[in-house]
């Protein structure tokens, strides 16, 4: 056998190894990920669950996801059933312990407010509380309008204001409530809760007796407290501001007269230097 024989052969034998090589690699990789990965049964919703509904067997499903459960995850049904739903829950959702009461406290809305905070309804119009322009999570201000009463608390004759009452308050929830007319026919009032404080509860159920209450959308993220002054209802027809406060005034009751203008003039005579001062035209009277 000769030396060119030899050399074909080696080299030969040197590329069948390379390729042997890389579809060991290429397979390897392959069964590699075809290994199954590990997986977690947890409980989810079967269908949309709203806020305040107690959890049920029909509410439940168990799913199957990849790799380690969410925290706070549901494992067994017997886990939440029973429990009251404090934040809506939607079909498929894996079901958190966050978004349940704690077990005996059972369903409704009381479960939902936090503690020192209170729940407070607001009867709305139609344009606000349906289609979905008021839902619970939103944010919103709290305007009223009427005619301000006058000093000794009866009925003032002036114009009619709105105000910004509160600002940045959390919509605990929004439907509607059944009530009766004057004939005594029942009919649908449009209801939202608003999460507030106990003096802001104070606040806002005294102005809905006798103002009329409106609420209005604002950005989750802006939280800034704006000072709005009041608006009258001549403002708007006007297009003037608010009227400036009026400068109180002497207890002699005489008008403040501003003291008169004057100029200096420096005389210098010799070593001698003095200053006179004169009034000018405008402040002589």
């Amino acid at each position: 056998m000769n030396r060119r024989l030899l050399t074909i052969l080696l080299v030969a034998f040197v590329i069948a190894g390379v390729c042997a090589w890389l579809v060991y690699r290429l397979v390897g990789v392959k069964m590699a990920a075809a290994k199954p990965t590990a997986t977690t049964r947890v409980e989810a919703a079967a269908k949309d669950i709203p806020l305040g509904a107690v959890l049920t067997a029909a509410d439940l499903t168990t799913i199957t996801m990849s790799g380690s459960a969410p925290k706070g995850s549901i494992l067994k049904p017997e886990d939440a059933i029973g429990r009251g739903v404090i934040s809506e829950i939607y079909q498929g959702e894996p079901i958190l312990e966050s978004r349940l009461s704690g077990v005996g406290s059972g369903g409704g809305l009381a479960p939902a407010i936090p503690d020192g905070m209170r729940a407070c309804a607001v009867k709305v119009d139609e344009v606000v509380g349906v289609s979905g322009f008021v839902i619970p999570g939103m944010r919103v201000d709290v305007l009223v309008s009427g005619i301000p009463p006058n000093a000794t608390g009866g009925t003032n004759t002036g114009t009619m204001e709105t105000q910004t009452l509160l600002q940045n308050i959390e919509v605990l929830s929004a439907g509607t409530d059944i009530t009766k007319d004057a004939e005594g026919k029942p009919q649908q009032v449009q209801v939202v809760n608003l999460l507030v404080t106990p003096e802001q509860a104070e606040t806002l159920s005294l102005a809905s007796n006798s103002l009329k209450i409106q609420l209005v959308l604002r950005n989750p993220l802006d939280t800034q407290i704006a000072k709005v002054p009041p608006t009258a209802m001549t403002n708007i027809f006007t297009g003037t501001a608010p009227a400036p406060a009026v400068a109180p005034r002497h207890a002699s009751g005489g008008e403040h007269k501003p003291a008169p203008k004057t100029y200096s003039i420096t005389v210098s005579n010799g070593s001698k230097t003095s200053e006179e001062k004169f009034a000018t035209p405008e402040g002589q009277h």
